[in-house]
């Protein structure tokens, strides 16, 4: 059994409910500043505490780390020192500096870090890699991705939000981060970022409106549309292969839930693209998925878990978007090693 502690109740609490479906991990503790949701946890009979220190404990295996942005490499630097397993909340780090820093600790200490990007598994993406691996997809050719959510003065209240401090980005590090990793992950690398960012729906220091356009290793290209002034909470997915275009419903948390449209461009082929889909595997979705292949990887097992480079991918991308929305210009990744935004992109 890996013993869990979780640090901050936040989102945090989502994590939770997610562990009580995973065999194999146990939360031991919760770490959390407010009395009141100690108050809560303690009542199932898991210890709590106001102290990071208290989970760096000899009887902790794995560090769930659900804290503001800023401190996420910090704390996963003392988890990774004190011989912990890492789960960290996006974003895994705020600089490529610290997440060579984390891939430095994490192979010294020959201990796993997963980033969590929980949108990979639903459905719809059990169905996707069905048809890829039926060979009905073929190889990218565009993408459009649409983050429109609805953030206001009530989600700014919590004093680190919207700051460069505290939250050390806006709407492309906080939010959009989860479409960019999908398209990574299911059209490949980016090679090259155009980017717009600015401030439109909020007093903040932090952009919260993004137009994007990149282009893919793969010659692919993708636009990313991003913005939380939206009338509601909604995340669109289009991923146009060769053979097939894989369109999503608008579920903005679960973008792998919804009925999917799965269309075959030769019509002749769409009978078999319907009974791919429905007789795809299906396994759990959200957190429950993100969690169990983070188990599986911590025993050995096969995996489809989160990777570390996965995370740093991500972070080397958010840092080319603000490279290149302040530059006007295009930027060409991977970035090399003295790129000036390696060590943070705050203004």
């Amino acid at each position: 059994m890996t013993r869990v502690a979780i640090l901050g109740g936040g989102i945090g609490a989502q994590h939770l409910a997610a562990y009580d479906a995973v065999a194999g991990l146990d939360v031991a503790l919760m770490v959390d500043q407010d009395p009141e949701r100690r108050t809560q946890v303690a009542a199932r009979g898991i210890a709590t505490s106001d102290q990071i220190d208290a989970a760096m404990d000899a009887d902790i295996d794995l560090v769930d780390i659900c804290l503001p942005p800023h401190m996420h490499a910090p704390v996963a630097l003392q988890a990774l020192a004190a011989g912990k397993h890492v789960i960290c909340e996006k974003p895994l780090a705020t600089s490529l500096w610290d997440v060579d820093r984390i891939i430095a600790a994490a192979t010294q200490a020959e201990r796993h870090v997963f980033p969590v990007f929980q949108y990979r598994y639903g459905p719809a993406f059990d169905q996707l890699a069905a048809l890829q691996a039926a060979g009905l997809t073929g190889a990218p050719v565009a993408a459009a991705l649409e983050t429109h959510w609805n953030r206001g003065a009530d989600y700014y209240a919590v004093p680190w939000r919207g700051t460069w401090e505290g939250e050390q980005g806006g709407a492309v590090l906080g939010h959009a981060i989860h479409a960019h990793d999908l398209m990574c992950h299911w059209m490949g690398p980016v090679a090259r970022v155009h980017a717009t960012l600015a401030t439109r729906v909020n007093p903040i220091e932090t952009e919260d409106t993004a137009a994007l356009t990149f282009e893919l290793a793969c010659g692919a290209l993708a636009t990313s549309s991003v913005t939380l002034g939206a009338a509601a909470d909604e995340t669109r997915l289009r991923f146009v292969f060769e053979h097939l275009t894989a369109t999503s419903d608008t579920n903005p948390y679960a973008p792998g839930d919804g009925p999917w449209r799965f269309v075959a461009r030769d019509p002749a082929r769409q009978a078999d693209v319907d009974s791919v889909v429905t007789d795809a595997a299906i396994g759990p979705a959200g957190f429950n998925g993100f969690l169990t292949e983070a188990g599986k990887a911590i025993s050995g097992q096969p995996n489809h878990a989160v990777t570390l480079d996965d995370g740093a991918a991500s972070i080397a991308l958010v840092t080319a978007i603000y490279a290149a929305a302040r530059s006007g210009a295009p930027v060409d990744l991977p970035l090399p090693p003295d790129h000036p935004m390696r060590t943070g992109w705050r203004p």
